[in-house]
């Protein structure tokens, strides 16, 4: 099947399951187009698995769709950026040792928290996976991804402090997380260490690289839209910085994913401030809403029909029910830690661990980089564990964080930090 067939079909469907969605289940878009497409899933696969139809159709137009592909090279440029273009740069910097610290030192307490707990329980229950596995399953699913995050966020209700500190830390600590599983990969899958100089050195050229490279397209697009008043071409300006951008980013060996928040955080402040109209700002805004919105939902419809292809084994569903406490366990002390150290320099309101934890949402990035292991004996019950731990975060967790903030009623903080 051709790339614009895929497409086309992937296209269709996510519009039919948002209509579906907004006449019937009435939930936020990205998490009601994903349960409607979960709900097809399993419709597929009960009756499929008895013999009463063919479902090989459908598998193999699913394994047909290289997720990791399309969205760490390709949705993902264009979603953080768009998510970064509405985050207010002066709200992020007042806040800025909360989620430096949190993206960073908490990402690493949480890789090892969750890979050395997953590998004792599944030691216990006969399964034996290596624990460079288990801390690669750690480092995968510790980001909390800004896709999911930025869109159950809109309509959580959460205190504007607290939305800033859980959009920050998952727009930034995603970087982390990748240059942390590509390190882990080293280890659990090549079979060499990595030194500690290699690692510093790969963060600098992943991380630090990211930010200044994302820095200086921002700069180069925002004297670009400064000297036109032509929103058409303002908006190409825009895309063609996204799109050639993170390719080129691929090609210099610096974090795309980090450049773009950058770039977009440069541009949706000082770029929208300085260098467009009333008018510009407007179209925008809303073209980049509209992008943001579509390939978010494709997003979640890929990841409810990526249970077609999963080995679902009986003890590998029981792993990943008995994941997804762990995980969130793991988040909550790896969040209380920082926070608690924070607390000497800062205040934070009471409930901010609690809320943190609950709104630290899994998405399609640690999919993402699940399917990108190699094959092996212990891939399939990593890959089913995080589809677990996914699904419930996205489903449950995003679906009642909003109560969670009702019930705390959590302030913003007048202290800075």
């Amino acid at each position: 099947m051709s790339l614009f067939s895929l497409f086309a079909i992937l296209i269709s469907v996510t519009a039919l399951l948002s209509y579906f969605n907004e006449r019937t289940l009435r939930l936020p878009p990205s998490i009601g187009v994903m349960a409607a497409a979960l709900t097809g899933s399993i419709l597929l696969i009960l009756p499929g698995r008895l013999g009463l139809f063919p479902i090989e159709w459908a598998e193999d137009l699913i394994d047909g769709i290289d997720f990791n592909a399309l969205l760490m090279r390709g949705m993902l440029s264009f979603l953080l950026f768009a998510g970064a273009l509405h985050v207010n740069l002066n709200d992020l910097l007042k806040r800025k040792w909360s989620i430096l610290t949190l993206a960073t030192a908490g990402v690493l307490l949480s890789t090892f928290l969750i890979g050395t707990t997953i590998y004792g329980i599944l030691a216990f229950l006969g399964l034996n996976l290596p624990y460079g596995y288990a801390l690669l399953f750690g480092a995968l699913i510790s980001p909390t991804d800004p896709i999911a995050v930025l869109g159950i966020l809109k309509t959580a209700g959460v205190s504007k402090d607290l939305e800033t500190m859980i959009a920050g830390e998952s727009l930034f600590n995603d970087g982390v997380g990748i240059v942390v599983f590509t390190m882990v990969s080293g280890l659990a899958i090549g079979g060499h260490a990595v030194h500690w100089t290699e690692a510093a050195e790969l963060f600098l050229l992943e991380a630090m690289g990211g930010v200044v490279y994302g820095l200086a397209l921002g700069y180069i697009a925002y004297r670009l839209l400064k000297t036109i008043n032509n929103y058409t071409v303002e908006i190409l300006i825009t895309l063609s910085l996204v799109a050639g951008g993170y390719a080129l980013a691929a090609q210099i060996h610096t974090s795309g994913p980090i450049a773009m928040v950058v770039a977009g955080l440069f541009i949706g402040n000082h770029g929208r401030t300085f260098g467009m109209s009333e008018r510009t700002r407007e179209h925008l805004d809303n073209f980049w809403e509209l992008i943001d919105e579509t390939l978010t939902a494709m997003l979640f419809v890929m990841i409810g029909f990526e249970l077609l292809v999963l080995d679902i084994r009986p003890i590998f569903l029981f792993c990943g029910f008995l994941a997804i406490p762990v995980v969130l366990l793991m988040r909550f002390l790896s969040v209380g830690g920082p926070i608690s150290l924070l607390k000497l320099i800062r205040s934070f309101p009471p409930g901010t661990v609690t809320m943190m934890t609950w709104g630290g949402v899994r998405g399609g990035i640690s999919i993402a980089l699940a399917l990108s292991l190699v094959d092996s004996p212990h891939r399939d019950l990593i890959l089913l564990i995080t589809y677990a731990v996914v699904i419930f975060s996205i489903l449950i967790q995003g679906l009642t964080i909003g109560r969670l903030a009702r019930r705390w009623k959590i302030p913003d903080s007048p202290v800075q930090g």
